[in-house]
This record gives C-alpha cells, structure tokens and sequence, in this order.
C-alpha cells in the first residue's frame, strides 16, 4: 500500500482531491441522516474546500469506490497520545452507502486506514461509535477493536463555548 490508493479489480480506495468536495458533502449528508443528525449538518463546499484543501487541513478524506460508483467515504486525522509520545490516527467518518454495506467495503476501508496508521508510525487509531448502534459495535469487536463502555465522548458546540468563555 502507498499513502494514497489501493486498488483491487472492483475496488479503489484513493485520497479525495477538491474535485470530490460535491461527493464528500454528499457523504456528510448521508451519514448524517443515518445517525438521524441532519439537522446538525451546516458544513457547506467552500468551508470543506478550506478546511479539507486550504492552507492548513484540519483533516484528510479517502473515498471508496465499486466498479467506479461511488460507495463510501472516511474522515480521518492525527491526534496526539501524550502516554504514548506519538501522533495517532483519529477516525471522524467513516459511512458506506447502504447498497453496499455487509459485502466488506467498510472492513477493506479500516483495513486501508489501519496500514495507513502503521505507515505514518502511529501509535493508536481511534474512534467512536455510537452506542445505539450494536450493528457497528459488534463489527468493531470483531476485528480485534476494543469498545470501551466507560470512555465517553464531550462536546462543546460553538455556543456552548462562548457560553463557557463568558463565565
């Protein structure tokens, strides 16, 4: 594997580019509506144009495609793990279109993030899940993947932080 693709006779997994932004906001709709989040969506093409492809990206997007249609896609970035001393792999998405789910296209896609962290000399490769969802829980634990019942996640959206800064 190389840091961009990897490819069998009806499969491609490669690095999105700023051509894909349609696709990926397509994506980040999909799963939204999948975890019954739509109305949290606000992200638009040019905020992912600057925020996937600016200056500065804040995170980086592979997609996945079957015989050339698009299947899926993950949003992934470097975290930091201090016990460690090293960087690691964070999965934000990870979503493939339910045409194609159960013929192991999200599988092949951890699978590529895996090598990827192994290549990029991580020390961890995280994400969560949500905690309805046993389908993906179960999947997780199946491949090796510990789901930690006590770790949960916090949040502060926009407002809550200004809220919080203003105390």
């Amino acid at each position: 594997m190389n840091d961009t693709t990897s490819q069998t006779p009806d499969l491609l997994i490669r690095i999105a580019t700023p051509e894909d932004i349609p696709l990926i906001l397509e994506f980040i709709h999909g799963i939204a509506a999948f975890e019954n989040l739509s109305h949290q969506v606000t992200a638009t093409e040019d905020r992912l144009k600057e925020s996937l492809f600016g200056d500065k990206p804040s995170a980086e997007v592979s997609l996945v495609f079957v015989n050339h249609e698009p299947a899926g896609y993950a949003v992934y970035f470097h975290n930091y793990s201090t016990f460690e001393g090293k960087k690691g792999l964070y999965l934000e998405d990870l979503f493939i279109k339910s045409q194609f789910r159960g013929r192991g296209f999200g599988k092949k896609m951890l699978k590529y993030l895996t090598e990827l962290a192994l290549q990029r000399d991580c020390a961890r490769f995280e994400w969560v899940v949500l905690d309805w969802n046993e389908n993906a829980i179960e999947f997780y634990k199946g491949i090796g993947a510990e789901v930690f019942p006590d770790w949960r996640v916090c949040r502060m959206d926009r407002s809550a932080m200004e809220q919080f800064t203003e105390v």
